[in-house]
């Protein structure tokens, strides 16, 4: 019996169909965030937990183009990292997402200490940044794919956010415009690249697992905001409402 492997029409749907099922576009946190109905201290400690998600993105990309034995590739790729550390005195996703702490009333120093975090956001984190240096490459890039479906979130959450709460306005909320267009660009040299490597049934299957645990990991932070800081079960460690704040 051969492998014969979906087409790559077939492929792609299969891949957008996991966004459309999974992706945190759907978690309630988001539905409460974009609609005005977070209080300050939900916002903060989103604000605090998400920065631990952006901080390690160029890690996870350098992580990657450790592995690459391609230079074009590693040429392609090294514009992640420039898009989220930015230059050596300004710009950059990372500086971006501190000017949104300060807008919230957060000490930029704090957010970027780590030190408020929950357990389970820097467990699925740094899960994902496992993952991205020990899996097969396919399955590596093809966990990236979410960013298929972040324009349409990063939209809604600039337009909720300018809507509903006195912090947003163009400088608070320049992390998610600057990822309009950053990121389908990544992504659509990402796709391409997975569609045509992923050509065997075992590849594809690879890539789509690793799409499915990235949408985990997004909503599993989610889950534990919303468990924490919702639903009022902060765990030992995290962020308590009131600390880190700017003086």
């Amino acid at each position: 019996m051969t492998d014969q492997s979906p087409n790559p029409q077939a492929f792609e749907a299969r891949l957008r169909q996991i966004g459309a099922e999974r992706y945190h576009d759907r978690h309630p946190f988001h539905h409460r965030l974009h609609g005005g109905q977070c209080s300050m201290d939900e916002v903060q400690a989103w604000v605090i937990n998400r920065w631990y998600y952006q901080s390690r993105i160029p890690m996870k990309d350098a992580a990657f183009m450790s592995r690459c034995t391609d230079p074009q590739l590693r040429r392609i790729w090294r514009s992640r990292i420039e898009d989220h550390d930015g230059g050596e005195a300004e710009g950059g996703g990372i500086r971006r997402w501190l000017k949104l702490a300060e807008g919230v009333g957060l000490d930029p120093d704090y957010v970027a200490s780590g030190r408020g975090v929950m357990p389970a956001t820097r467990f699925a984190v740094d899960a994902y940044v496992r993952f991205v240096r020990d899996e097969p490459l396919i399955a590596a890039m093809a966990s990236s794919l979410t960013e298929l479906f972040a324009p349409a979130i990063h939209g809604q959450r600039i337009e909720g956010l300018l809507a509903h709460y006195p912090f947003a306005n163009p400088e608070t909320t320049a992390y998610f415009r600057h990822r309009l267009t950053e990121a389908p660009k990544d992504v659509a040299f990402t796709l391409r690249w997975v569609l045509d490597h992923a050509t065997s049934r075992a590849d594809q299957e690879a890539a789509a697992a690793a799409l499915t645990f990235k949408t985990e990991v997004l909503w599993a932070q989610l889950d534990a905001l919303w468990h924490g800081y919702v639903e009022g079960s902060i765990p030992p460690g995290a962020w308590r409402p009131g600390e880190g704040q700017l003086r």
